[in-house]
């Protein structure tokens, strides 16, 4: 381990005399997001939370990505950060906790650490670096990993409601209470036991979706040569926001919407029924790479697709919504996860689309479901209608995130012609009145300006 280094200083100081130029930086340079100025308001008055702070050697990046086992199973340490002399306050390597899903380690990690539950004072000062360390890292993403630049941003503004709620981020990751239970040799996670035998009606559970705040729990399963995707409200699952009661409720809700809905580009429901003490939809399973960049991988294979490919993907999702629109539906909380491509059929597949509602609507909520890159401003309105104009919004910022970069919306970084930028930038107004007044209108003006 590296020596103390001969500082006399306080770790607040030597903390800040680097952090107080990123932010600095971040004021001149950085992308603004929603609920900037709740984070900036945050590292302002908890400044104090570092004052009289231990230190001892450092890491400065320690996460489950640094850690390497050899052939004899043992395990090292590498990529030491010499961001403050490798030494500091020896909570600040908890501060990569939970990140890239590392849930499990994290949580084991601190648990460990401390022998069990740790104190309020840990909470709030991881809060404190974390929030940091998410700000700062903007003007860097935005230099070197622009394609990665949306996703920060979204966990910037995920952070954001955090605070402005009065609640830590860091607890959506820490398992407080949890139960690891397998079907079928596959591990997910529960605040407790819950018998899933009735799966086996489906076939062989082979992969598990279980970190949903809506109450659900999914199942891939496979029952010969076919397979399905099982959505199971009933379960108690350990990210849920809502009851297990509210949960079913919310489900069953969603049925018609897919029976209504159903389009050559939507996910295939299949059926629907009560069963194993809750409420189970069925899909036919897609073998598709998700437009999200919350699933990394999946991402960049979407993102290397030609931009001819993504041009019909696009013209998909539109095709989807004018069918919902002609159906009397408008679309909640449509983003890019919502969005998928199936390489081997050469087909876009629209899913989760359960916010879906019919008209009139009426914004109820103030900021409504949904992911602040594709919302229009009357999705922040409480009492604003929701509509089919509103989907327009929605559509321009989709063109954004597969021609050029949403948050920016800036004709440098569009990869099509300036007569398409015209049309996608008319379709992100603020202002509703500019806007194309349907999503048919906003077809043929694409169209037009292709041929």
């Amino acid at each position: 381990m590296p020596e103390k280094p001969n500082v006399a200083e306080e770790w607040s100081k030597r903390y800040f005399s680097v952090v107080d130029e990123r932010i600095n930086a971040y004021r001149s340079e950085g992308v603004p997001f929603e609920g900037s100025e709740v984070i900036l308001s945050y590292l302002e008055k908890n400044r104090d939370l570092l004052k009289n702070r231990p230190q001892c050697s450092l890491h400065g990046d320690y996460h489950a990505g640094n850690l390497i086992i050899d052939s004899n199973n043992e395990l090292y340490v590498i990529d030491c950060l010499d961001e403050f002399g490798t030494y500091g306050d020896p909570w600040y390597d908890f501060k990569m906790s939970g990140e890239n899903g590392s849930t499990y380690f994290s949580t084991g990690l601190v648990r460990g650490y401390f022998n069990g539950f740790p104190p309020q004072e840990f909470w709030d000062l991881l809060t404190y670096y974390l929030v940091m360390s998410a700000l700062t890292s903007i003007v860097w993403m935005k230099y070197n990993k622009p394609e990665e630049l949306p996703e920060v941003l979204r966990r910037n503004e995920e952070i954001a409601r955090f605070i402005n709620d009065g609640r830590s981020p860091l607890m959506k990751w820490f398992l407080k209470d949890f139960y690891i239970q397998y079907t079928d040799g596959v591990p997910y996670k529960l605040k407790s036991p819950f018998d899933f035998s009735f799966l086996s009606k489906y076939g062989r559970v082979f992969k598990v979706f279980d970190d949903q705040d809506s109450g659900n729990i999914c199942f891939g399963t496979a029952d010969g040569k076919v397979k399905y995707f099982v959505k199971f409200a009933g379960a108690p699952t350990e990210r849920a926001c809502v009851g297990v009661e509210e949960a079913v409720a919310n489900l069953k809700r969603t049925v018609p919407i897919y029976r209504d809905l159903t389009h050559p580009n939507l996910i295939k429901f299949i059926s629907a029924e009560e069963i194993g003490g809750g409420f189970a939809m069925v899909f036919e399973w897609v073998d598709a790479e998700c437009m999200h960049p919350m699933y990394p991988s999946s991402h960049k294979i979407f993102m290397q697709i030609p931009l001819e490919t993504k041009e019909q993907v696009f013209l998909d999702i539109l095709a989807f919504h004018a069918h919902a629109a002609g159906k009397g539906y408008v679309a909640i909380d449509f983003y890019d996860g919502s969005i998928m491509y199936d390489f081997k059929n050469s087909r876009t597949v629209i899913c989760d689309i359960d916010f879906y509602t019919k008209i009139p609507y009426t914004n109820s909520m103030g900021r409504m479901w949904g992911n602040s890159r594709f919302m229009s401003p009357e999705e922040f309105e409480l009492g604003a209608a929701i509509n089919e104009v509103t989907n327009v919004y929605t559509m321009g910022a989709t063109a954004f995130a597969l021609f050029g970069d949403n948050p920016d919306r800036c004709f440098e970084k569009w990869k099509l012609s300036k007569e398409l930028f015209d049309v996608a930038k008319r379709a992100v107004s603020d202002e509703r009145e500019a806007r194309q007044q349907s999503i048919k209108q906003l077809i043929n003006e694409w169209k037009a300006v292709k041929t």
